[in-house]
């Protein structure tokens, strides 16, 4: 079972489940805890092979977004928690978008921060970049310049150097099985975008992500039902 935390606020009976992006775990939360933890228990997850996940769980070959999925299922069911706000980010919104379409029952709303939910040209080439390198590069070199691709300008410095940072728990094994996720991705956000599912999504995206801002954008508006944008400075 994957590693997990738990804060319990006594007087509510609803959970807010925290979900790290790939390279990251889930001390990135740590701002968010305190306020959260007000009105709701939370649920915080360190994903196979990251964090105290690290070194807890059998290794497999390969990973699925549903093998992922039902990791957290698994701790939802051992704390028996029928349902719960999701909160991720980056590739955890990948994540917990599968788990509402295969548990749309478990599943209260979501909070998509910096939302993939569709790759335009340049993170198609960077997907591609890295199918080739992936075993021939050092994975925190790939995650460097990905970083730098993904967030160029000066003020992201310190989000960059977060990303990088959280990698360095992984190794090189560990990052060539997450990147074998590319193969199923684009198939997995086509059918996304497909189908709204009938629970209240917010997407929080930053106003200078060129990346994925504008497909969000055209997303919300014919999701319109369920799914709201918030852009944040």
């Amino acid at each position: 079972m994957i590693s997990y935390t738990t804060y319990i606020q006594p007087q509510s009976n609803e959970w807010v489940t925290f979900v790290h992006g790939a390279g990251g775990s889930s001390a990135i939360w740590y701002k968010q805890i305190k306020e959260f933890n007000k009105h709701y228990n939370i649920l915080l997850l360190d994903l196979r092979g990251h964090g105290n996940s690290a070194s807890n769980l059998n290794s497999i070959n390969s990973y699925t977004f549903n093998i992922i999925a039902q990791d957290i299922i698994e701790v939802l069911d051992k704390l028996n928690i029928p349902k719960t706000h999701f909160i991720g980010i980056s590739l955890g919104t990948i994540i917990i978008r599968q788990i509402a379409e295969t548990n749309v029952e478990r599943v209260s709303s979501l909070i998509m921060a910096g939302a993939i939910m569709k790759l335009n040209f340049r993170s198609q080439i960077l997907m591609q970049l890295g199918v080739i390198l992936k075993s021939v590069i050092p994975y925190l070199l790939l995650y460097k310049f990905f970083a730098y691709i993904i967030m160029p300008r000066k003020n992201h410095k310190t989000s960059r150097q977060l990303f990088v940072n959280e990698a360095k728990k992984l190794n090189q094994k560990e990052f060539i099985r997450w990147f074998k996720l590319s193969a199923e991705v684009n198939d997995l956000l086509q059918q996304f975008r497909d189908n709204e599912i009938p629970i209240p999504t917010l997407y929080l995206m930053g106003n200078q992500d060129a990346m994925f801002l504008p497909s969000i954008e055209a997303l919300v508006k014919s999701h319109h039902k369920y799914a709201s944008l918030q852009v944040t400075l």
